[in-house]
This record gives C-alpha cells, sequence and structure tokens, in this order.
C-alpha cells in the first residue's frame, strides 16, 4: 500500500498509523485489524501466529515449481451519489491483469531489481481469475455491484483501532454485500474507506486462519478476504488523482498485490517493528521501519542473508515503497503462500470445481462478437439444450437442440456481454462468453 493524505490530524499512537511523513499515513491496515481482532476475541492474534507456523513448516514440502488457479470475485459498493466510486469494468480487467503480473513475475518492471536480490527473487506461479459461475451455479462475470447509502464505510473510530465501520462492506444488512462461499473465492471488497475530512485508507486483508480450528471466542471466516479504496484499484484507474491534494501517489495496481500477499500469510517486510522484529520470512532483509518513497541507499538492519548484508528491500511488494519502486517476492515468501495453499486455504486451491468452469465439452460459437445470429457447434454428441444468459444469472433464449448445430437469433437482446451455456446428450456441460453489439 502506497502514500495516502492526511488533512491535518493528529493521529492516536495507538493505531500505528505512520508518524515519519506529514502528509502521508499508514496504507495498509492489516496489522491493525489483527490488533482489532485481539480486542474483540482474545486469542486470535497467537491463533494467526500459530498458523503461520503451520504454513511456514509446510512450505519446503511442495516445490517451487507448484502452479494454481485461483477464483476471485470483486464487490464493487458504491455511492449512487459519487458515480467514480462504481469503478467501470475495464478496471477490474487491468486489476486482475497486474496482479496475474506480479504474482508470475511476468511484471516489465522486475528488470529495475537491483542485482543484490537476484538471488532471493521467486515467482508465486499464481494465476487469479475472475470466477465464471457463482455459489449458486450460475454464469458470472465475476464482479458484482452494489448500491449502498454510504458514502463511506470509514469512520472516525479507526483511529483508536476500531474496524466496525470498515466490515459493513462486508454486510448486506449493514450497506455493503455478504462473502461469497470464502473456502472457494477470493473475495474482493471494493469501496470508499475515506474518513471525511482527515484521510483515506487503501486497503487491508485478513491473514489465514484454519477455519475449523478457531479458538474459543474466535470470528471464524466471516470478514475473510480482502478490502481496497476504489482509487487505489487497477493502473487504469481514472479517479487516482482524487486521493487528495498535494498526492505524489502512482496507482499502479500494487494495493491489491500486497493486500493479497497478506491474505495468503506475509506480513510486512520489516515486520512491524524495527531491528529486532522480522516478518517470519529467512530471505526477506530486516527493516527499522516501512520504506517512503524509493530511497535505494538505505540499509537500516545488519541482516546477513547468503554471506550478504542486504540493503532494504523497497523492491518487495509487502513493504511500503512507492508502486513505481516494487517489483518482487523473495522465494522464501513464495513457499511461505504456498505453505498457506496447502493448509489453511487448501479448499480455495484444490476444491473450487463451481468456482471455476472447466471446458469438458468443446464447443464453438461465432461470429463473436455478433449483432444477430449466433452459431453454436459442438465436436462430441448431440447438442440437447442451449440456454442464453445475461450477467444477472437470467436466462433470456433455450433452444433444444437435438442435433451438433444450433443457430439463435439473438438480435433482440441489448449490446453487452452474455453466456451461452451448452450441454450435450452425455450430460456434458460448457459455457462461453459471447458479446452482443
Amino acid at each position: 500500500m502506497k502514500k495516502v493524505i492526511l488533512f491535518g490530524l493528529s493521529l492516536f499512537a495507538g493505531m500505528a498509523f505512520a508518524q515519519h511523513d506529514p502528509t502521508a499515513v499508514e496504507q495498509c491496515l492489516s496489522h491493525q485489524y489483527i490488533e482489532w481482532q485481539e480486542e474483540q476475541n482474545p486469542g486470535y492474534a497467537a491463533h494467526v501466529e500459530e498458523q503461520f507456523e503451520i504454513a511456514k513448516n509446510s512450505a519446503a514440502t511442495k516445490g517451487p515449481e507448484a502452479e494454481y488457479k485461483l477464483p476471485v470475485v470483486v464487490h464493487v459498493v458504491y455511492d449512487p451519489s459519487t458515480p467514480e466510486q462504481n469503478i467501470h469494468d475495464s478496471i477490474i480487467y487491468n486489476q486482475i491483469e497486474t496482479l496475474n503480473q506480479d504474482y508470475n513475475r511476468l511484471n516489465p518492471d522486475t528488470v529495475n531489481m537491483r542485482t543484490d536480490f537476484a538471488d532471493v527473487a521467486g515467482s508465486p506461479k499464481i494465476e487469479f481469475v475472475l470466477a465464471q459461475v457463482d455459489p449458486n451455479g450460475n454464469p458470472t462475470t465475476g464482479i458484482t455491484r452494489t448500491q449502498t447509502s454510504q458514502y463511506t464505510f470509514g469512520d472516525i473510530g479507526l483511529f483508536t483501532g476500531d474496524f466496525s465501520s470498515l466490515e459493513e462492506v462486508k454486510s448486506t444488512a449493514d450497506g455493503g454485500i455478504d462473502p461469497w462461499d470464502q473456502s472457494r473465492y477470493i473475495n474482493i471488497w471494493v469501496c470508499n474507506m475515506e474518513i471525511s475530512g482527515f484521510t483515506l485508507l487503501l486497503g487491508y486483508a485478513t491473514p489465514p486462519s484454519n477455519l475449523s480450528n478457531w479458538p474459543a471466542g474466535g470470528v471464524g471466516n466471516l470478514g475473510d478476504g480482502v478490502v481496497v479504496q476504489y482509487q487505489a484499484f487497477g493502473a487504469n484507474n481514472p479517479n487516482d488523482l482524487l486521493l487528495g491534494p498535494g498526492n505524489n501517489h502512482e496507482v499502479l495496481g500494487r494495493t491489491l498485490s500486497h493486500e493479497v500477499g497478506h491474505y495468503l500469510g506475509l506480513r510486512h517486510i520489516w515486520g512491524d517493528g524495527d531491528c529486532s522484529s522480522q516478518d517470519g520470512i529467512d530471505d526477506t532483509p530486516n527493516a527499522t521501519d516501512q520504506s517512503d518513497g524509493c530511497d535505494t541507499t538505505m540499509n537500516s538492519c545488519v541482516d546477513v542473508i547468503n554471506g550478504v548484508d542486504l540493503p532494504d528491500m523497497l523492491e518487495n511488494y509487502m513493504d511500503y515503497s512507492d508502486e513505481t519502486c516494487q517489483n518482487s517476492f523473495t522465494k522464501g515468501q513464495v513457499a511461505l503462500m504456498h505453505g498457506v495453499l496447502e493448509n489453511q486455504r487448501y479448499d480455495l486451491a484444490y476444491n473450487n470445481p463451481a468456482s471455476v468452469i472447466k471446458e469438458e465439452l468443446s464447443a464453438s460459437i461465432y461470429p463473436n462478437p455478433t449483432r444477430s445470429t449466433l452459431h453454436v457447434e459442438i465436436d462430441n454428441g448431440q447438442i440437447e439444450k442451449v440456454e442464453v444468459f445475461n450477467t444477472q444469472g437470467q436466462v433470456l433464449l433455450t433452444d433444444e437442440g437435438g442435433n451438433q448445430f444450433v443457430k439463435l437469433n439473438v438480435e433482440g437482446l441489448n449490446n453487452g456481454v452474455y453466456f451461452v451455456k451448452v450441454n450435450n446428450n452425455a450430460g456434458i456441460t460448457t459455457v462461453q462468453k459471447f458479446i452482443k453489439h
């Protein structure tokens, strides 16, 4: 998370907002979220630490070449009186693309990483895909949109460590939207978290937990997921300049890269303390504090890794350095995230057959995009049924088929994105997207 503007407020030290720069506050609240949950549910912090150690100890059992595909649902919660809160689909697509680049080391700015870290940089090899099926089995774009009467979910109570107002975005009853099954989807809420008249927050995420072994009084998976400020979502977001007067924050979509790191078990690289603290990862150099800007001269702690006292790693996504400086995870961080996916988030990695459609039936739909007619053709068996859904899952057209080819008249549909679901006589189904224009 990056630079955010503070409009003249002396903050409570207990909230741990950054004190070093009078124009900036701590942009990620994941550490403070754990502290708040500990107050509400004693034992929460110890449990998070226990789960971190479980993931870390199991990390070595999974080879570095492991690859994962994780389904994502983006919940856009917006006040209709502020239309820019209702971010465009193109911003969401761009953000997912950025996330995939960062988590596969395909981001072009990896060339900017200093040679000091050449031996420790690693690729998580995690692909994030917008869900194609919702929890009820209906086709979806993986994006939900919810109008709310709340202009912002931020509240001055945050300055005393109270997250109650922010958590309301995760509840339909409180003006937000309930999460989809958190064992099968990564829920990402995009909303306004501005604290009116004071400051802006960029995001926070819940750490992984072994949900079946929560301590007495634990919160379970109620708030599990990621929350991001709407201006900080997507590298192509035209609203980033609304982050505040005098703001020098350049949005490249790495707020989400940082927060998903927390969601998958990573801590801030400086360990939320001084040189005596650490993030629990052996190949991330210790630091006295978060990085500000892109100061490559900083080496705030003596920390010898592979025989070298490495400088502060401002290239790391889990630092607070400018997004233009960040470009890498370390191999140790990769191993920890893989350990989480093999343990606390095992179902997300392996038991999500309804979250990402597996196209077992080979079907061709054309032309795509189309203006009036859509041809559907399969290679194996006969078409038993064809259904056309809109993005809300409503069935708009149906054809009973009877052979390997169906021609649909879609001229009456409004321009937009639709899904065609094809069943053959062997009970095999595929769903594909098409565009009507």
